[in-house]
């Protein structure tokens, strides 16, 4: 039986977690067919054991004989579990197992695929190499093109002596003081032909979001001409380790946790991760999240991208708390595609387009006007240019104008010029595409239909993409996933945005600028909160290079408690969709005071949502129990934000308890300041905080009550000493939401 895992609503959110939690969920198989699972057993156990042999250990009791042949991956460098190929039945002896949090099905996880620091005021003035150079940043992506100019190892000194990884050794890939290491984790059946067998990026997505976190300084780089500029990482004098985690046909579970257990010992400061499923699942039975976790209680920042399910609500994935969950917002940067008709009108168009037609005007035709006969294809169908409605005798050499925008592929293969589509989507972002193209809206495309019809002898030109300014930017994009977090409705996810839109980074020349094409490139222009996540981790690096010793708790509030507030033409989802709101990652740097939090507060906090003890202790890995005394409410956890949800029509009440850490001036006194529009209380005591020394903490209650209708009520609270303004936002939200 296959579980089909798209939820698009609350109630079929719930039936599919219901069959998951009974069949399998990460796609369920046949029970006597084996498939790879995942089996989680929490942290390293105490002493000198090899947690290798308990693994072929168990297996042996399980399947006598073959436990070698279907132990795929043991994990026992930084937390203990393994992945083996099993039946359904299998599984679930061993989940019965003494020992054993976690067994469940290894699935695919999916890529959440210049001046965009200069847009943050982060200019490109590097610090000392010296702070920066010994922060490693752990890239789990696709690999990474290492002979690409934004990796260039000049003047950097020897590698930091924390590193304890290594460099994977291949035929095509090296190393240097930039890339001080490299692996790659390989299941079959996940690479295809185009793949390199090594840590090498045969897709470019690796080298772009490694280029964004932490490239060098490279000028006059652009695609094909468009956005020249100089383009860099957040801490360009960072290092790089590279674990390629992603193939053709997928992220496996099993190669992402290999590659949390081998970047958390080798010494990473920070892990970057543009990857995710397409529904979030429970904490421990989610790769992303149980290497996160681990990467937490070794003192490292998991920065994670939310996924591109955007509009729809509740569809953010990588929420667990003890990550940092990242959406994607726009530049002060727009790219334009004007499209001139043979009467001299222009239209404004939105795509990327590479190719220039030095103004030359060439025959225009409707699609509805091209119908592939042959195939007994009507104008009806042609007009939509879907693949082999068009008549490749009459487009061929020529522009097509198509009334529906699905996909390129039907005038590409009709030997089209170029195309002009009327899109009734959403034009917030761009996409690049193997001939000239661009997409008007339905009004420019109904005079587009009207020059048509009344012209004996149509013609136009499209013209290459050029550059305007984007005066409404910063604002989510549409595709950006929204929350309220599906997983802890009461921990607003995403935490926070970043730019993701139309970004300019390096390239892998072994892919070419689109698909369906034969151009290379070292730079490309894509989008997606791939590309924001990469743009918060070199935030968080920078931050961390200031303050080494912080933990990754008190880097994630640096970042949410300075970043600008944003506004929302929705007021539906607003801090649903971008969280604390816009990265700023040089005042992230002093952010005065920051809400601290371990591995203590975050067992509490599974206490509070229903964890046993006997798994408790195994994910900790010390005899931390749950009692009425410590057990911790989700409103407890000492989160840089609030977040309370109820059902639709009725209010609601709720208390919760704050600790913050004084990171700025020793003498300091902060005032509480409340903004509560009408409908959302906030109350907080005491309203004045007062400090004697650094380090010192102290705490506060905030009571939230909401009147809910059915949707979300937003306000916030802000610390002010006059000089540090640390924000909060407050959220309250009806449950119909998600």
């Amino acid at each position: 039986m296959a579980v089909i895992r798209t939820c698009s609503s609350t109630w079929l959110t719930l039936v599919c977690f219901t069959i998951c939690f009974l069949v399998g969920c990460h796609g369920a198989s046949d029970s006597n067919e084996r498939q790879v699972y995942i089996v989680y057993m929490g942290d390293l156990p105490k002493g000198d054991v090899s947690v290798s042999n308990i693994h072929i250990g168990m297996l042996e009791e399980i399947v006598p004989g073959v436990a070698s042949d279907v132990l795929l991956y043991s994990y026992g460098r930084s937390f203990n579990g393994f992945a083996a190929k099993l039946t359904q039945d299998e599984a679930i002896k061993l989940k019965g197992k003494e020992g054993v949090v976690s067994v469940f099905p290894s699935q695919k996880k999916q890529l959440h695929t210049s001046r965009t620091w200069e847009f943050m005021g982060f200019n490109k003035k590097m610090r000392t190499s010296i702070i920066e150079s010994d922060i490693i940043i752990g890239m789990l992506d696709t690999g990474v093109w290492p002979e690409s100019e934004s990796f260039n190892d000049t003047g950097f000194g020897p590698i930091p002596t924390k590193w304890k990884g290594t460099c994977q050794k291949s035929a095509n890939f090296t190393c240097n003081k930039k890339i001080i290491g490299a692996r790659y984790y390989l299941t079959d059946g996940d690479n295809g032909p185009e793949d390199f067998i090594s840590p090498r990026d045969a897709d470019g997505h690796g080298t772009h979001t490694t280029s964004t976190a932490a490239g060098g300084l490279v000028s006059q780089a652009s695609l094909f001409g468009i956005a020249k500029g100089t383009v860099r990482g957040g801490v360009p004098s960072a290092r790089i380790a590279v674990y390629k985690i992603c193939w053709s046909y997928g992220c496996s579970d099993e190669g992402i946790l290999a590659a949390f257990d081998d970047a958390i010992a080798d010494g990473v400061d920070i892990i970057s991760l543009s990857v995710g499923s397409s529904i979030p699942f429970d904490y421990f039975e989610d790769s992303i999240a149980i290497g996160a976790f681990h990467a937490m209680k070794k003192g490292i920042l998991t920065s994670n991208s939310a996924g591109n399910g955007g509009p729809t609500p509740g569809s953010v994935v990588n929420v667990s708390p003890w990550s940092l969950t990242v959406a994607a917002s726009t530049i002060d940067r727009k790219f334009v595609t004007k499209v001139k008709l043979g009467n001299g009108q222009i239209y404004e168009g939105a795509t990327i387009n590479t190719f220039d037609l030095k103004g030359k005007m060439y025959p225009f035709i409707y699609g509805g006007d091209a119908p592939n006969l042959t195939l007994g294809v009507a104008s009806e169908f042609s007009r939509y240019c879907f693949p082999g409605a068009l008549n490749a005798t009459l487009v061929k050499g020529k522009i097509v104008f198509c009334e529906y925008f699905t996909d390129y592929e039907g005038v590409l293969e009709a030997g089209a010029l170029g195309a002009v589509f009327q899109d009734t989507g959403n034009k917030d972002f761009q996409f690049s595409y193997p001939l000239p193209f661009s997409t008007l809206n339905v009004n420019d495309g109904r005079m587009i239909i009207n020059y048509l019809n009344t012209t004996e002898n149509p013609t136009a030109t499209i013209f290459k993409t050029s550059q305007d300014n984007n005066q409404f930017a910063p604002f989510v994009v549409s595709f950006s996933s929204r929350g309220p977090n599906p997983i802890t409705t009461d921990v607003l996810k995403p935490d926070l945005t970043a730019p993701g839109v139309d970004i300019l980074a390096a390239w892998s020349e072994a892919s070419t600028v689109t698909e369906d094409d034969t151009r290379r490139t070292r730079y490309n222009i894509i989008s997606g909160t791939s590309m924001s996540c990469p743009h918060a981790t070199g935030a968080a690096a920078y931050v961390k290079s200031f303050h080494p010793t912080w933990s990754p708790a008190a880097i994630r509030s640096a970042l949410m408690t300075t970043a600008i507030p944003m506004t929302s033409n929705n007021n539906i989802e607003a801090e649903l969709a971008y969280g604390a709101g816009h990265i700023n990652p040089l005042q992230a740097t002093d952010p005065g005071l920051v809400y601290d939090a371990g591995e203590i507060d975050y067992v509490k906090f599974l206490c509070g949502q229903g964890y046993t003890i006997a798994n408790i202790q195994l994910i900790s890995g010390n005899s931390s129990s749950c009692s009425e005394e410590t057990d911790g409410t989700v409103w407890d956890l000492n989160y840089p934000s609030f977040a309370l949800s109820s059902t639709p029509g009725k209010s609601i009440t709720r208390v919760f308890h704050r600790t913050v850490t004084n990171v700025g001036s020793a003498v300091s006194n902060y005032r509480a300041v409340v903004n509560a529009p009408p409908g959302l209380i906030i109350q907080v005591q005491p309203s004045v905080l007062s400090f004697e020394y650094v380090g010192q903490q102290q705490s506060f209650v905030v009571t939230v009550g909401a009147e809910l209708g059915n949707s979300m009520i937003s306000g916030s609270l802000i610390w002010d000493d006059g000089v540090h303004l640390v924000k909060s936002p407050v959220v309250a939200y009806a449950s119909i939401m998600l």
